[in-house]
């Protein structure tokens, strides 16, 4: 480390970091919290000394896992709005967010473990979910397709609950229709904007 911060990380190391955390993702969602360490590793095509050397227990790999999740659902944000109009931008962040929310769901009892050992693996989940949804809508209603009186964590709170049906994969379809049912409650109105 130095005096201005940590050194980043070689492009190699990076590449490694970043399929720990695709590798750990599927394997605590699909194995729960007992998959072996060592199961990653070899799975991520590196060493165990490699894992430990990102990741120095269990926890913070799982940890990281999520967070990894949250950053990539919040951070396709301006993709989103630089490739497509706002209001359907904003409807393909949110198939992207019953996504994240299924592997959130899959890795529950890892998170938990996290939980136990002290962590808080949510501390900022909120916040960041609150702000990407607010930024999607902010460009919506400025674009006129989008009502605007909603509230952000009110749509969060809508899509969370839709995220619940799409546990099965013959669950998806419902999710999609009830997203587009969401998505048409948000442009009712949308031409009476200021």
């Amino acid at each position: 480390m130095s005096a201005t911060g940590p050194r980043p990380l070689r492009a190699d190391a990076r590449r490694n970091r970043d399929r720990l955390l695709e590798v750990a993702v599927r394997a605590f969602s699909h194995d729960g919290p007992d998959v072996t360490l060592d199961a990653i590793a070899k799975a991520a095509g590196v060493g165990i000394g490699t894992l430990y050397r990102h990741f120095p227990t269990r926890e913070a790999l799982i940890e990281e896992a999520y967070r990894s999740e949250l950053n990539r659902l919040c951070d396709v944000v301006p993709d989103l709005l630089g490739t497509m109009p706002p209001d359907e931008a904003t409807r393909a962040w949110m198939d992207h967010f019953v996504d994240y929310m299924t592997t959130k769901r899959g890795m529950a009892d890892a998170l938990r473990v996290v939980i136990a050992s002290g962590g808080n693996p949510y501390a900022q989940s909120l916040d960041r979910l609150v702000e990407a949804i607010s930024t999607l809508l902010r460009a919506a209603v400025a674009a006129g397709t989008v009502r605007p009186d909603v509230e952000p964590i009110d749509v969060l709170a809508s899509i969370s609950g839709v995220s619940l049906t799409a546990g099965e994969p013959e669950q998806r379809d419902q999710a999609r229709r009830l997203l587009d049912l969401l998505m048409d409650g948000l442009r009712y109105g949308a031409s009476k904007a200021p």
